[in-house]
Protein backbone atom coordinates (compact mmCIF):
# COMPACT_ATOMS: atom_id res chain seq x y z
CA UNK A 1 0.00 0.00 0.00
CA UNK A 2 1.29 3.28 -0.96
CA UNK A 3 0.75 6.56 0.86
CA UNK A 4 -2.02 7.97 -1.06
CA UNK A 5 -4.42 9.72 0.45
CA UNK A 6 -7.94 6.99 0.05
CA UNK A 7 -5.25 4.18 0.74
CA UNK A 8 -4.42 5.75 4.68
CA UNK A 9 -7.81 7.14 4.81
CA UNK A 10 -9.37 4.42 7.78
CA UNK A 11 -12.77 5.82 6.90
CA UNK A 12 -12.04 4.99 2.88
CA UNK A 13 -10.76 1.35 3.64
CA UNK A 14 -13.54 0.46 6.09
CA UNK A 15 -15.83 1.98 2.68
CA UNK A 16 -14.16 -0.46 0.47
CA UNK A 17 -14.35 -3.89 2.80
CA UNK A 18 -17.83 -2.54 3.59
CA UNK A 19 -18.79 -2.47 -0.11
CA UNK A 20 -16.98 -6.02 -1.07
CA UNK A 21 -18.18 -7.58 1.80
CA UNK A 22 -21.96 -6.59 0.40
CA UNK A 23 -21.46 -7.68 -2.85
CA UNK A 24 -20.23 -10.52 -1.98
CA UNK A 25 -22.93 -11.53 0.61
CA UNK A 26 -25.81 -9.51 -2.19
CA UNK A 27 -24.19 -12.55 -4.74
CA UNK A 28 -24.96 -14.94 -2.41
CA UNK A 29 -28.64 -14.11 -1.03
CA UNK A 30 -29.50 -13.43 -5.37
CA UNK A 31 -31.08 -16.35 -4.84
CA UNK A 32 -33.25 -15.86 -2.20
CA UNK A 33 -34.58 -12.35 -3.51
CA UNK A 34 -33.47 -10.41 -0.78
CA UNK A 35 -30.71 -7.94 -0.17
CA UNK A 36 -28.66 -7.01 2.38
CA UNK A 37 -30.10 -4.04 3.19
CA UNK A 38 -33.32 -5.94 3.62
CA UNK A 39 -31.52 -9.10 5.36
CA UNK A 40 -30.45 -6.24 7.65
CA UNK A 41 -34.31 -5.55 8.90
CA UNK A 42 -35.58 -8.86 8.55
CA UNK A 43 -32.58 -9.88 10.51
CA UNK A 44 -33.56 -7.40 13.51
CA UNK A 45 -37.37 -8.55 13.31
CA UNK A 46 -36.54 -11.70 13.83
CA UNK A 47 -34.04 -11.24 16.39
CA UNK A 48 -36.86 -8.94 18.22
CA UNK A 49 -40.14 -9.77 17.32
CA UNK A 50 -42.95 -7.47 18.11
CA UNK A 51 -40.97 -4.38 18.26
CA UNK A 52 -41.92 -1.59 16.13
CA UNK A 53 -40.48 0.34 13.39
CA UNK A 54 -38.90 2.94 15.17
CA UNK A 55 -36.79 0.42 17.30
CA UNK A 56 -36.18 -1.77 14.57
CA UNK A 57 -34.85 1.27 12.46
CA UNK A 58 -32.65 2.02 15.28
CA UNK A 59 -31.15 -1.74 15.63
CA UNK A 60 -30.72 -1.86 11.95
CA UNK A 61 -28.50 1.88 12.03
CA UNK A 62 -31.16 2.67 9.21
CA UNK A 63 -33.60 6.34 9.20
CA UNK A 64 -37.17 5.21 9.73
CA UNK A 65 -38.17 6.57 5.88
CA UNK A 66 -35.45 3.70 4.70
CA UNK A 67 -36.83 1.25 7.16
CA UNK A 68 -40.33 1.78 5.90
CA UNK A 69 -39.63 1.56 2.50
CA UNK A 70 -37.76 -1.98 3.49
CA UNK A 71 -40.66 -3.11 5.79
CA UNK A 72 -43.26 -2.29 3.24
CA UNK A 73 -40.82 -4.54 0.32
CA UNK A 74 -40.81 -7.42 3.19
CA UNK A 75 -44.56 -7.26 3.63
CA UNK A 76 -44.57 -7.90 0.25
CA UNK A 77 -43.00 -10.98 0.09
CA UNK A 78 -44.69 -11.91 2.44
CA UNK A 79 -41.84 -12.35 4.90
CA UNK A 80 -43.53 -10.15 7.69
CA UNK A 81 -47.06 -8.45 8.93
CA UNK A 82 -47.32 -5.51 10.68
CA UNK A 83 -50.04 -5.46 13.97
CA UNK A 84 -51.26 -2.72 16.02
CA UNK A 85 -49.61 -1.86 19.09
CA UNK A 86 -51.47 -2.18 21.90
CA UNK A 87 -49.35 0.26 24.04
CA UNK A 88 -49.26 2.91 21.29
CA UNK A 89 -52.02 3.11 18.85
CA UNK A 90 -49.80 4.98 16.68
CA UNK A 91 -47.47 2.36 16.48
CA UNK A 92 -47.44 -1.23 14.25
CA UNK A 93 -45.50 -4.08 16.34
CA UNK A 94 -43.44 -6.42 13.66
CA UNK A 95 -43.58 -10.11 13.36
CA UNK A 96 -41.98 -12.50 10.55
CA UNK A 97 -44.48 -14.96 8.63
CA UNK A 98 -43.74 -18.73 8.30
CA UNK A 99 -42.03 -17.96 5.05
CA UNK A 100 -39.71 -14.89 6.87
CA UNK A 101 -38.70 -17.16 9.62
CA UNK A 102 -37.70 -19.83 7.41
CA UNK A 103 -35.71 -18.13 4.95
CA UNK A 104 -34.42 -16.12 7.96
CA UNK A 105 -33.09 -19.51 9.05
CA UNK A 106 -31.75 -20.11 5.53
CA UNK A 107 -30.06 -16.60 5.17
CA UNK A 108 -28.37 -17.04 9.16
CA UNK A 109 -25.96 -19.59 8.13
CA UNK A 110 -24.79 -17.78 4.60
CA UNK A 111 -23.88 -14.73 7.00
CA UNK A 112 -22.23 -16.41 9.50
CA UNK A 113 -20.21 -18.52 7.07
CA UNK A 114 -19.24 -15.09 5.20
CA UNK A 115 -17.85 -13.95 8.70
CA UNK A 116 -16.32 -17.02 9.42
CA UNK A 117 -14.27 -16.75 6.27
CA UNK A 118 -13.58 -13.10 6.96
CA UNK A 119 -12.51 -14.16 10.24
CA UNK A 120 -10.45 -17.15 9.08
CA UNK A 121 -7.96 -14.51 6.83
CA UNK A 122 -6.84 -13.07 9.47
CA UNK A 123 -4.68 -14.80 12.37
CA UNK A 124 -6.33 -15.23 15.67
CA UNK A 125 -4.43 -12.57 17.84
CA UNK A 126 -4.64 -10.20 14.93
CA UNK A 127 -8.52 -10.98 15.03
CA UNK A 128 -8.87 -9.59 19.08
CA UNK A 129 -7.10 -6.38 17.78
CA UNK A 130 -9.10 -5.82 14.87
CA UNK A 131 -12.59 -5.86 17.51
CA UNK A 132 -11.16 -3.83 19.81
CA UNK A 133 -9.93 -1.41 16.87
CA UNK A 134 -13.28 -1.02 15.66
CA UNK A 135 -15.19 -1.04 18.75
CA UNK A 136 -12.84 2.10 19.74
CA UNK A 137 -13.57 3.92 16.36
CA UNK A 138 -17.38 3.10 16.61
CA UNK A 139 -17.09 4.35 20.21
CA UNK A 140 -15.34 7.72 19.33
CA UNK A 141 -17.43 8.10 16.53
CA UNK A 142 -20.50 7.68 18.56
CA UNK A 143 -18.96 10.17 21.18
CA UNK A 144 -18.32 12.56 18.06
CA UNK A 145 -22.17 12.45 17.18
CA UNK A 146 -23.35 12.62 20.28
CA UNK A 147 -21.18 15.99 20.99
CA UNK A 148 -22.32 17.74 17.44
CA UNK A 149 -25.98 16.84 18.63
CA UNK A 150 -25.69 17.95 22.21
CA UNK A 151 -26.87 14.95 23.65
CA UNK A 152 -24.46 13.71 26.52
Amino acid sequence: MNNSVPERSIGFMLGVAHRRSVHLMNQRLKEYDITTEQWSVLFQIFSHEGMNQREIASKAYKDQPTTTRIIDMLEKKNLVIRKPSLADRRAYELFLTDEGVALSHSILPLEEKLNEDLANSIPEEEMTIFWKVLNDIQYHLQEQHEQKNGSN
